[in-house]
């Protein structure tokens, strides 16, 4: 499945090159709204609350009035994906809060389930150079994403994994990681990162992997 990816900075639609670069920005909201209804599921990121340089959560519930998404960006607080599931997310994503200097903060991710419910949750395990990235990708913790989803497994619904090194680039996502991280999880599992074509797609579909594309979307390179 793939599920198109709209990232909010500054009020509008962007896509960065690994989480840096501004590519492309879009102040104009409907077509892409119209677009992205015939899709079941929207990836919604809050790239200024990511950041924590500010937030978009005026314009979030513009999006999830009309469309079905999974919303994440900055939540640090239980209260923080309440306010995002009351706003019309159907589910909320949760990243850099997930862990602190020791790795993993399971009490954190238990009381996210307690609170919240596992099937509202969607843990994002990101990676720079083969280690989990956090605050906005700018820090990281001495994870491997394996060791991460193995330790979250029993708190959410679902894994977003996104491959930083190859972000926003359209380099192609790395298929052998996809499938190692699918060995590793019963729970759904998104990959995000580099994705430049639908054949990229249908060969994580084949593993049982959902597909987030961005940038091939807003570039024309995948019209589906």
């Amino acid at each position: 499945m793939l599920i198109p990816s709209i990232d909010l900075l500054g009020g509008r639609i962007v896509q960065l090159v690994q989480g840096e670069k501004l590519k492309l920005a879009f102040d104009d909201f409907e077509p892409w709204i119209e677009r992205f209804t015939k899709y079941p599921l929207v990836q919604l990121i809050d790239l200024d609350a990511a950041m924590r340089q500010g937030d978009n959560r005026a314009l979030i519930r513009t999006f999830t009035s009309r469309l079905p998404c999974q919303v994440g960006g900055g939540l640090r607080t239980p209260e923080d994906g309440q306010a995002l599931l009351d706003a019309g997310a159907k589910r909320v994503i949760y990243g850099s809060s997930l862990f602190n200097e020791k790795g993993v903060d399971k009490t954190f991710a238990a009381s996210l389930k307690q609170t919240l419910g596992e099937d509202a949750l969607v843990f994002s395990v990101d990676t720079r150079a083969g280690r989990v990235a956090t605050k906005g990708w700018k820090d990281s913790v001495d994870l491997t994403p394996e060791e991460a989803i193995t330790w979250l497994e029993d708190f959410c619904g679902a894994f977003l994994y996104t491959h930083v090194d190859t972000e926003g680039t359209m380099q192609g996502f790395p298929l052998d990681v996809a499938a190692v991280l699918r060995s590793t999880t019963a729970r759904q599992l998104i990959c995000a990162g580099g994705i430049r074509e639908q054949s990229e797609i249908d060969a994580l579909d084949a593993m049982g992997v959902d597909a987030v594309a961005g940038m091939a979307v807003y570039t024309g390179a995948i019209t589906a």
